[in-house]
């Protein structure tokens, strides 16, 4: 579960987004302490930053580039300023995106999808390794490895599993994943793509790694 820190002085806005990100799935951190926001960053590590720019004590502008210091996660603010000097700023002190207030929660929450998945999801150029959420996925040798622990897989559980990886955030159905069964000469039935779905997901969470394939009941899977 990818965890977003908001750092953000008006209490009912920042709790509308903590809760439509939960809703979401998000691990939410909400910072307090206004004049620590670097100590509280550094302790919850979180995996993006939802950042105002009129904060008590220092502004967002100061806070940006205390978190750049010490790490390249996306920063995205969220201000009710609107000039360009604005956006340029926030730009030039290492934020990653920029939207102003009022906001639509829904863009906001396709924009923290977005930034998840760019900087937490790579393919390698010669498509021989697929990344996400620190499980690597080697096609040379059909195996998984998380935490420097690796295990193979089947030909049905790797074909299944870098499917769901070229489609991350994506919901995948039970329909295409038996047609990429079947494009590979291999036919499988409804009941045996259940059975090789779940063993799938018990290697990688006998890896370490909870909840990596998400069931949408009726509609497919999910890699989140």
């Amino acid at each position: 579960m990818y965890k977003v820190m908001i750092i953000e002085d008006d209490l009912k806005i920042r709790q509308i987004v903590s809760d439509t990100l939960k809703k979401w799935q998000y691990d939410v951190v909400l910072v307090d302490e206004f004049d620590q926001v670097l100590t509280e960053f550094v302790k919850a590590d979180p995996h993006i930053v939802v950042l105002d720019i009129n904060l008590p004590v220092f502004d967002g502008y100061y806070w940006c580039q205390r978190i750049r210091a010490v790490s390249k996660v996306p920063i995205i603010f969220l201000s009710s300023r609107n000039q360009n000097m604005d956006f340029i700023m926030a730009i030039n002190m290492g934020g990653d995106d920029f939207i102003q207030k009022p906001f639509d929660l829904d863009i906001l929450v396709a924009k923290i999808n977005a930034l998840i998945r760019r900087k937490y999801t790579y393919q390698d150029n010669d498509n021989d390794k697929y990344y996400y959420r620190g499980l690597k996925l080697h096609v040379a040798n059909s195996s998984i490895e998380y935490n420097e622990r690796t295990t193979e897989l089947t030909r049905n559980e790797f074909i299944l599993l870098q499917y769901m990886m070229r489609n991350i955030g994506k919901i995948v159905s039970r329909e295409d994943l038996m047609q990429a069964l079947w494009n590979e000469e291999q036919f499988v039935d409804d009941n045996t793509l259940t059975v090789n779905v779940n063993r799938t997901r018990k290697k990688i969470a006998l890896l370490g790694l909870e909840e990596f394939i998400i069931t949408r009941k009726g509609m497919g899977y999910l890699i989140e």
